[in-house]
């Protein structure tokens, strides 16, 4: 893994804020209705995508999540205006408007997108894996899901084929503590979910997803793992949410104490204080960081607001549509 550096703490520091930031401009405007649907919101697991981009090769490695997925895009190299204006449902967006806020995609930066059923990715994941090794591309795949998409059974039918056909991919459990509503502890007799690899013989464990460098450090020795053909890893990343599921969410199954707790030990908090502590940066630099944040995400807004939206004719244009399909006459 390439050195945890003084510009690699200052990459850090500006990428999480800028997710952070961009994450509650979204919450913002979807108060005011110009975000509809569903919004599921990363506040607190930024630690998680910052050390993983660290260990990536993204000039061929790739990622599938679930439906809380406007950032990953976003350190992946896809333009934010575009992630922004996809979830106002702008023809500029990165499904031109159709997608929405579970759906960001991106073939170009091999980000393969959100996935609004629980759990619906990690076979899919597997499946991405399997292509890279069939077609001998040296690429591997982190395939992330949370804690609630842990108890599907989709889950073990992948694990179980993944080691079967040893396939370059990392699976990534994203912890935060409560799946939709319901804690882990409610939701099984066990609350270490990396164990689930166990059953498997996967190389598997737990790690601290508050903590940029740690999660760095494993998905580094996950990843040189798969791609020189040590097959899959499971790891668990321990992290928290600090916004509830979705926007929808009351939040009645935890106390705001326990949030301010967590909120102690938040990864953009620990990053900052490296960085003045060891003297990478000065309070005018933060502050200087903070400002170019701040005027990215105004950007974002303002390229999402004046954006037209798609044309009725796209509905129809967007369809696919094979003209020389079998089996099907077309009247004269």
């Amino acid at each position: 893994m390439q050195k945890v550096t003084k510009e690699v703490y200052l990459k850090w520091y500006e990428d999480m804020l800028f997710w952070r930031k961009f994450e509650d401009k979204l919450a913002a405007v979807y108060i005011q209705q110009k975000v509809r649907g569903f919004l599921h919101l990363y506040n607190g697991q930024e630690a998680v995508l910052a050390g993983a981009l660290h260990a990536m090769d993204l000039t061929k490695d790739k990622m599938i999540t679930a439906y809380r997925n406007h950032v990953q895009p976003i350190g992946m190299g896809v333009d934010p205006k575009r992630v922004m204006a996809e979830l106002y449902g702008k023809a500029t967006g990165t499904s031109k408007g159709m997608g929405g806020s579970m759906h960001i995609f991106s073939k170009e930066h091999r980000f393969y997108g959100g996935h609004g059923i629980v759990g619906g990715q990690i076979p899919l994941g597997a499946g991405i894996a399997f292509g890279d090794k069939y077609h001998g591309v040296d690429g591997v795949t982190l395939c992330c899901f949370g804690d609630g998409a842990a108890r599907q059974g989709s889950l073990h039918e992948s694990f179980n084929l993944a080691m079967l056909w040893n396939l370059p991919v990392v699976f990534v459990c994203e912890n935060n503590g409560y799946a939709m509503g319901t804690s882990v502890e409610r939701t099984a007799n066990h609350e270490e979910i990396w164990k689930l690899g166990l059953g498997y013989e996967m190389p598997c464990g737990p790690v601290d997803g508050m903590d940029p460098v740690k999660v760095a450090e494993a998905f580094d020795e996950a990843i040189t793992r798969a791609r020189t053909g040590g097959g899959p890893t499971f790891l668990e990343l321990k992290t928290y949410r600090y916004r509830g599921h979705s926007m929808s969410d009351a939040q009645h199954y935890r106390t705001k104490e326990e949030v301010e707790e967590y909120k102690k030990i938040d990864p953009i908090t620990q990053v900052k204080d490296i960085l003045l502590k060891k003297k990478y940066a000065t309070e005018e630099d933060i502050k200087v960081i903070d400002k170019r944040v701040k005027e990215r995400v105004l950007e974002c807004e303002k390229f999402a607001e004046e954006s037209p939206f798609p044309e009725v004719q796209q509905l129809y244009d967007v369809v696919y549509e094979q003209e020389d399909y079998p089996f099907i006459k077309h009247k004269l």
